[in-house]
């Protein structure tokens, strides 16, 4: 059986069993708070039960290493979307200790992909065209510096309210204790 028959066989047990019951809320975060988060999988879980949150109470961005990369890219649109749109009323960015990517070099995610098949022409085509491909796919120094930069994005978008507060927090995924690196309230 593969990874998606085994999905999906679970999936019709799940809805026949009526198992989504216990999880409906609405659209709308009954905290009013997005989080921007790691896809990190230590964190699927405990990013919420260290905070005391449960399904429903916010809306959730996850990504590589947490990071507004662009300021008109899909993070930043789902959190203009959040504000805008879902009664978000605060925004948290939080990164987290021992992050891979933090430790992110471009050249083996290009060899990998070049060992799987993408052509060395494609990288020189989009060097070419302005696509900036190792600084793209470059990790950061320092997960409080990119959290701070992160907010920084944020609260300085020509496009968010200047009323709602950004944080920013680095968790350690081994505890679920946090640190707050920049309290939204105060900047």
């Amino acid at each position: 059986m593969t990874l998606l028959e085994e999905l999906l066989e679970f999936n019709s047990k799940f809805v026949e069993e009526e198992k989504y019951l216990e999880y409906r809320t609405t659209s709308t975060p009954d905290k009013k708070l997005l989080i921007v988060s790691c896809m990190d999988t230590r964190l699927t879980e405990l990013s919420l039960k260290a905070l005391g949150l449960k399904n429903g109470d916010i809306k959730q961005v996850k990504n590589a290493g947490a990071v507004i990369s662009h300021p008109y890219g899909s993070t930043m649109r789902s959190i203009l979307v959040g504000v805008y749109q879902l009664n978000v009323d605060e925004v948290i960015i939080m990164g987290h200790y021992d992050c891979g990517f933090g430790a992110l070099k471009p050249e083996p995610i290009v060899q990998a992909m070049q060992d799987r098949g993408i052509n060395k022409s494609v990288f020189e085509t989009l060097e070419h065209s302005g696509i900036e491909v190792y600084n793209w796919l470059k990790g950061f120094d320092s997960v409080e510096e990119s959290v701070q930069e992160g907010v920084k994005n944020v609260k300085n978008h020509p496009l968010m309210d200047d009323s709602v507060p950004i944080h920013g927090l680095v968790m350690n995924p081994e505890t679920g204790k946090v640190d707050l690196i920049v309290n939204g309230y105060e900047y």
